[in-house]
C-alpha cells in the first residue's frame, strides 16, 4: 500500500508505517541520482508544485526523500523507536494536509524540520504528563544523518573489564541525554548529531546563530556535568 493509499485508510487503523523499515538506503536506491537531489534544486521544486497541485505520486518523492532524515531527528529527541516512527506518520500526514500552504518564503527542508520539531515538542510534553522513561537498546544500529549504521561488534582480543565499561558508558550517556533541558537537547542532537550548520539551525529554531552557538556551548557543559555525576571520568 502506497503512503497515499495508507493515508486514506489512517482512520480504520491501518495506516503504513513510513519509518525506517521503509527508508531506502543509498545501496538499497542503487545510488539514485533523482532521490539525492530531492534535498534541494529543480526536482524538489517541481515535486512540491506538483503535490499542492494534489498529485499524489510527486508527494511520495518527497516522503521517500525526507522521512528518514525526519525519523532520525524524531527519534533523537525522543530516544523511542516506535514513538518515532508514530511521530513521522503523523508529520506527513500534517505535510499532505498543509502543504498547499508552503509559499517558498523558506527552504522546503525548513519548513518540515520545523513541522518536526513542533510535533516532537509536543510528544515529548505528552510523554512527561505519562511519566514515560525511554531507552535505546545497545543492540539497535546508530542513527547517523545518512541513516542507520550497524554498531560495531566488539573484538574477541578486547578485554572484557573494557567491553563492559564501554557498553556502561553508553547507557550512562543516553541517560545523560534524557537529562538534558528540551532546548539543550535541541541543539545538541541538531548540531552533533545530525550534523546540521549553524545557519541550519538558525533557520530551523528561528533563533540568531550567535544564540545558537551560545546554547550549543551551555548545552555541552551541562552534559558534561551531567556525565561526571554520573560516573564517567574518562574521555
Amino acid at each position: 500500500m502506497s503512503f497515499i493509499g495508507a493515508l486514506a485508510h489512517r482512520s480504520e487503523g491501518h495506516l503504513e508505517t513510513i519509518s525506517k523499515r521503509n527508508c531506502l538506503s543509498r545501496q538499497e536506491s542503487g545510488g539514485n541520482q533523482e532521490v539525492d537531489a530531492a534535498a534541494t534544486g529543480e526536482w524538489e521544486n517541481r515535486w512540491i508544485e506538483a503535490a499542492q497541485r494534489g498529485d499524489t505520486e510527486s508527494f511520495e518523492r518527497i516522503v521517500l526523500a525526507y522521512q528518514q532524515k525526519v525519523y532520525n531527528l524524531a527519534f533523537r529527541l525522543l530516544a523511542d523507536r516506535g514513538e518515532a516512527e508514530d511521530i513521522t506518520q503523523e508529520i506527513f500526514i500534517n505535510v499532505f494536509r498543509h502543504i498547499a500552504s508552503f509559499q517558498g518564503k523558506s527552504q522546503f527542508s525548513t519548513w518540515i524540520y520545523q513541522v518536526t520539531m513542533n510535533h516532537c515538542r509536543n510528544r515529548l510534553k505528552y510523554l512527561k504528563r505519562r511519566y514515560h522513561h525511554a531507552t535505546e537498546s545497545l543492540d539497535d544500529p546508530l542513527l547517523t544523518k545518512e541513516g542507520e549504521i550497524e554498531r560495531l561488534i566488539p573484538d574477541e582480543g578486547d578485554v572484557p573489564e573494557d567491553v563492559l565499561y564501554r557498553q556502561q558508558v553508553q547507557d550512562l550517556v543516553q541517560t545523560a541525554f534524557g537529562m538534558l533541558r528540551d532546548d539543550f537537547r535541541e541543539v545538541i542532537v541538531l548540531r552533533d548529531v545530525q550534523e546540521f550548520s549553524y545557519q541550519e539551525i538558525s533557520q530551523v529554531l528561528e533563533l540568531p546563530e550567535g544564540t545558537i552557538k551560545s546554547r550549543l556551548h551551555r548545552a555541552r557543559m551541562e552534559l558534561k556535568e551531567i556525565l561526571i555525576r554520573l560516573g564517567i571520568k574518562r574521555d
